[in-house]
């Protein structure tokens, strides 16, 4: 991690800030989550913001990754914090996370305003947590005071009124926090009556507290948010607040009686469909928030009909990573009072897939999936949660990308640290992974279960048909933007013109080794015909070998190829 403290907030400030707010996120996790009440109690407020978190503090050191490729400096200030809010978006999770990323998104826009900008200073950062709070509130439908917009909001009044460097202005927005927070109970019933702080707010007074470190290289004290007298020492301010629970960010208080489902999707869309998007859900359910911008959206709200509020983002233009959560089954963040625990499987699988059409194959056959968008691959953080979800006492972890491996490992571990049982195998593929899916057999002892799936999917060579971005250098030459790309194994084997023909050649020299299956993965842009004139080439030219064909939806590559 950078040092600090930073003078300036520059791009390396930015780097800084987010990978203390991720340690200290982690930190505060399961205290968080332990507090987390209402409007359900579904106790992933904390988790949900690290997750978050993460999301932005991969995105940001992905922008620094790649500008070390080019030259020996630093991305601009603009870059990183475009970066930031960018990952925060994509990587939301729950009414927690959705906010956080407005907020983080708010910021940015402040400081990459001016594109050519170096740094800032405590006026920039005035600046921009008064926006961050202010388009924070605009993006909930029905703001509620006592949750995280208030607490935003008075981190930017107080950062407002101090005068200074930015390390005053992160302490006195920090201060503000801190207090309001305490405040909290008194402001919403719910609270008051659990006996708590908002589980939000908590989590902004923690991000907030990285702030403060990043620019004084000092970190504030713990913010506790329980003790055994039912109350709490917030900041070192003593508050009647935490022994259990905290509100999601926003909306009209559902009791136990409220929607039965909360559904999260991305959604690209222009402004005016968003907008009539925003109507249309707010009829629908509660705890509505849509944040984003440029395009792209992220959406969350509290409905009954689910269906409904996903076909609302298909006529508002292309949803995409929906997840739907039924408050009434539970997940294994589920401690609510009065409601039983959900029984856990014996064994399940979680895979990595890059398309939509793959993700509802690997769902049909039991596995609990991950969707990698193209470009966006998730992280660590996203791979244990899914593990969670899965509730099983074993888990076969698929990865399905070389680029994945060290990610899942570390998922893995963190998930074993829970005391569940996981086996990473190391696709390559998500043909790899459909192999493995075969031959899985849950009554089987689990280590001959992972030695037959492992065994399945070392057995399936794979390769992928893409199109070059741009010219780049290859194991088979050097390719121009617009080539179609023949990948075998990972690794550029043809360079061609044409998709099918590319294709044809790639299939050849797999099966030239042999084969009794072929398994064709087509993507959104994959030429209509392809699939018949690879089975029909299979038919004509290998005797016994049979083909099956998926459709991957828009999986980045533009055909997957396996051959087993």
């Amino acid at each position: 991690m950078p040092q600090v403290p930073q003078t300036f907030f520059d791009a390396l400030a930015v780097r800084t800030w987010c990978g203390l707010a991720l340690r200290a996120l982690g930190r505060a996790r399961e205290e968080i989550d332990a507090i987390n009440v209402y409007p359900v109690a579904d106790g992933d407020t904390g988790t949900n913001l690290y997750l978050t978190a993460e999301s932005a503090a991969a995105a940001v050191e992905a922008v620094f990754e790649a500008h070390g490729t080019r030259d020996s400096g630093k991305p601009a200030l603009a870059d990183a914090a475009r970066a930031m809010a960018h990952g925060a978006l994509i990587g939301a999770r729950g009414n927690s996370g959705t906010i956080l990323a407005q907020l983080l998104r708010g910021m940015a826009q402040v400081l990459a305003a001016d594109g050519e900008t170096v740094h800032t200073d405590g006026e920039g950062l005035r600046l921009a947590l008064r926006h961050a709070a202010d388009s924070a509130r605009q993006a909930v439908a029905h703001p509620v005071e006592g949750t995280v917009l208030t607490v935003a909001s008075a981190a930017a009044d107080a950062a407002g009124a101090a005068e200074g460097d930015c390390g005053t202005v992160a302490r006195a927005a920090y201060d503000g926090a801190r207090a309001a927070l305490a405040a909290t109970p008194g402001q919403l019933a719910v609270l008051e009556r659990a006996g708590v702080v908002d589980a939000g707010g908590r989590g902004l007074v923690a991000v907030l507290g990285a702030l403060v470190e990043t620019f004084t290289g000092e970190a504030p004290r713990a913010v506790p948010v329980a003790s055994g007298t039912g109350h709490a020492r917030v900041g070192g301010d003593t508050a009647a607040t935490p022994t259990t629970g905290s509100p999601e960010e926003c909306a009209d208080a559902p009791d136990a009686g409220g929607p039965a489902f909360e559904v999260i999707y991305l959604l690209e869309a222009d402004d005016t469909a968003v907008a009539r998007l925003r109507q249309r859900l707010d009829g629908l359910g509660d705890s509505l928030v849509v944040v984003g911008g440029d395009g792209l959206w992220n959406v969350h709200v509290h409905v009954d009909d689910a269906g409904a509020a996903v076909e609302a983002g298909v006529e508002a233009g292309r949803p995409y990573r929906i997840r739907i959560t039924h408050f009434g089954l539970g997940d294994v963040h589920t401690t609510g009072a009065g409601r039983p625990p959900r029984e856990r499987a014996q064994r399940a699988v979680v895979a990595v897939v890059p398309g939509e059409g793959l993700a509802g194959l690997y769902t049909e056959a039991g596995a609990t999936t991950v969707l990698a968008r193209p470009g966006e691959p998730p992280a660590s953080g996203e791979l244990v949660e899914a593990v969670r979800r899965a509730h099983a006492r074993e888990v076969v972890l698929l990865p399905n990308d070389a680029d994945l491996r060290h990610t899942a490992a570390a998922a893995a571990e963190q998930a074993r640290a829970e005391g569940i049982r996981v086996a990473l195998i190391p696709t390559r593929s998500a043909v790899q992974g459909i192999a493995a899916l075969a031959v899985h057999e849950p009554e089987r002892r689990f280590d001959e279960d992972v030695v037959q799936m492992t065994s399945a999917a070392g057995a399936t060579r794979y390769a992928e048909v893409a199109v070059a971005e741009r010219q780049s250098w290859t194991m088979a030459g050097i390719c121009q933007a617009g080539d179609v790309l023949g990948l075998i194994d990972g690794d550029v084997a043809v360079i061609g013109s044409d998709v099918t023909v590319t294709a044809e050649t790639v299939l050849d020299r797999m099966l030239s080794a042999g084969g009794e299956l072929v398994t064709l993965v087509l993507g959104d842009e994959a030429p209509e015909t392809v699939a018949d004139h690879l089975e029909a080439r299979v038919r004509e030219s290998y005797l016994a070998v049979d083909t099956v064909v998926y459709r991957g939806g828009r999986q980045g590559a533009v055909l997957l190829i396996g051959v087993e």
